[in-house]
């Protein structure tokens, strides 16, 4: 059974209980599911962070992140995985992305979720801008991001 690759891109909040639901096939075969939900943090770098704005750019961003779902359905035995990621003006605490992964075994599950999570923040077109107290700034890219995602490269 090939895997069901979902990407969503959207300003509007999600439900992590019916995401959950969405990888669950009724395949006989399926024996976990692993997901990660990322927030808007209060603090970055030390600083206050009032609100965040991601900006992308439509349809590139879809297909980038699409690209990497199949990545990792080419590296594991995947039956789903699907992202949802928010872009617009969120506020600390507000949920910003989730990765979900369903597999017949916990190994695939957990490794192809960190996987995405990884090279979502690396390859993914997004752009973030912080304001708080100290002003408004563009959130640059962080080295252990990279290194994380680097880490996969070594896997292949």
């Amino acid at each position: 059974m090939k895997a069901l690759l979902e990407v969503s891109v959207q300003e509007s909040d999600f439900d992590l209980r019916i995401l959950q639901g969405s990888l669950l096939r009724g395949a006989a075969e399926e024996g976990g599911v692993a997901t990660f939900t990322g927030y808007v943090r209060g603090s970055n770098d030390q600083r206050g962070v009032s609100t965040l704005l991601l900006e992308h750019y439509p349809g590139m961003t879809e297909r980038s992140i699409l690209a990497i779902l199949e990545e990792s359905a080419e590296r594991w035995p995947l039956l789903a995985a699907r992202v949802v990621h928010r872009v617009g003006e969120l506020a600390p605490g507000d949920q910003i992305v989730w990765v979900g992964v369903s597999a017949a075994h916990r190994e695939a599950a957990f490794a192809a979720c960190e996987f995405i999570m990884d090279y979502l923040k690396t390859r993914a077109p997004f752009w973030k801008k912080e304001r708080g107290p100290q002003g408004e700034h563009w959130v640059d890219a962080r080295d252990s991001d990279s290194e994380r995602a680097e880490r996969w490269q070594a896997q292949q």
